[in-house]
């Protein structure tokens, strides 16, 4: 039986919130026996990092400030992210980067933030958990000052085109991917790529309670997505990568522990 990794769920912070027992539970009953919960802004990597600690090996998380959120960066932010990171269960800072989709934050307030936070997984020597939408070229401008310092660099929830793929591939990004590459909708450019994705630079992911995968059968009956359906993602790559499910979960989960710095 496979073993799984969900390497970004948003446990802290959204509707999954009120029922994390269940849904940590539920999922290990589908061999999804570690999930990273991601922090998007200082006080839900407080709050990630407090739930962890309930459940050991299960649970780890991140520390950073998302686009959506750098509006909130202050002189401090840096300082209070590096106290942070130094918890046990904190894997990789993040989730930081640029989203020109919705705008949330001003785009310089994005660029400052997202540096700054590259700046400091350079200083620690951390992971670095990425998130980019619509940013393409501003974002790996920036990503190319720091990468060759950053011990290892993921771009979470990937859903670009070829030729951004070629790029992120080149500065040996490891790529998640989610149920967006089942989504018939929005999904059918990735579906068309994904098996271009390097073996060994793969992860998979639910970003539950998001994106749920449009093409499960039969249809869940809440539209919630969780970390248990993360073997049904992993089923759609490997048929599009052409490759037996044993075979890619174990490559998938083999990069999730070596990416984050865990034992396998």
């Amino acid at each position: 039986m496979p073993q799984y990794m969900d390497i970004a769920v948003n446990l802290v912070g959204s509707s999954l919130e009120q029922d994390i027992q269940r849904v940590v539970d539920d999922a290990a009953k589908h061999s999804v026996t570690s999930m990273v919960v991601i922090g998007s802004h200082i006080d839900e990597s407080k709050q990630a990092i407090e739930l962890c600690k309930q459940f050991p090996n299960q649970l780890y998380s991140t520390a950073g400030v998302h686009p959506h959120h750098a509006s909130q960066w202050q002189p401090d932010s840096l300082d209070t992210l590096k106290e942070l990171s130094q918890a046990s269960c904190v894997l990789a800072i993040g989730e930081c980067g640029l989203d020109y989709n919705r705008d949330f934050s001003p785009r310089e307030m994005q660029r400052e933030a997202f540096a700054e936070q590259l700046a400091l997984a350079v200083e620690l020597q951390m992971p670095v958990l990425m998130h980019e939408r619509d940013a393409h070229e501003d974002f790996l401008a920036i990503l190319k000052e720091f990468r060759s310092e950053l011990p290892a660099a993921l771009l979470h929830c990937f859903t670009g085109n070829k030729q951004s793929l070629d790029a992120y591939i080149e500065q040996d990004l490891y790529l998640g991917v989610t149920g967006w590459v089942c989504d018939e909708r929005r999904g059918q450019e990735l579906a068309s790529i994904v098996a271009d994705i390097p073996n060994d630079r793969i992860l998979i992911e639910t970003d539950s309670p998001y994106l749920l995968p449009r093409s499960m059968r039969p249809k869940p009956k809440s539209s919630k997505n969780e970390p248990k359906y993360l073997p049904y993602i992993a089923q759609y790559i490997a048929t599009l990568k052409a490759q037996s499910l044993e075979d890619f979960a174990a490559q998938t989960y083999l990069n999730s522990r070596t990416f984050f710095g865990l034992k396998n």
